[in-house]
């Protein structure tokens, strides 16, 4: 299955417009993302609650990391450089965290706020290799943006 970029950022702009409570938007982002294609083995959040510091927030899948430091791992690196994190292998990403056994392949993208500032990153697990593309973190860069930093 191909994800329809299009039709997901019209249907997660209908499901959150008005909505300013960033979890619920979280969670709803990563229900929707999730669902929308076969690859998304793990969808979800990891949110700045202190300095140098993730916590998970909503997500989908299997039991994921509770604390993330900026300093580890692919989630680590998306907060830290403040840049989108496509991994083809995660074996080969030096300080990668296994949260679980069966992930192959990353994408994890930076989210801001309307002020710039990074209040999460979303991350997402595939268990096939080399699973994401370009487009796949353009189009998702496009609708955090629109959910998050509007």
């Amino acid at each position: 299955m191909t994800v329809d970029y299009d039709l997901l950022a019209k249907t997660i702009s209908a499901l959150t417009e008005g909505e300013t409570d960033a979890v619920a938007l979280m969670a709803t982002v990563a229900c929707e993302v999730h669902h929308s294609d076969d690859r998304f083995d793990w969808t979800g959040f990891y949110r700045v609650t202190e300095p140098d510091v993730l916590k998970i927030g909503p997500y989908q899948g299997g039991h994921g990391c509770l604390v993330i430091p900026f300093e580890r791992g692919v989630c680590g690196a998306a907060a830290r450089m403040g840049e989108v994190q496509l991994v083809p292998d995660v074996d080969a990403f030096p300080g990668h965290i296994a949260c679980a056994s069966t992930t192959r392949s990353e994408l994890v993208l930076p989210v801001r706020n309307a002020s710039g500032d990074i209040i999460a990153v979303f991350d997402i697990d595939s268990d096939q290799p080399d699973a994401f593309t370009q487009q796949d973190a353009d189009a998702l860069d496009a609708i955090l943006t629109a959910v998050f930093a509007s």
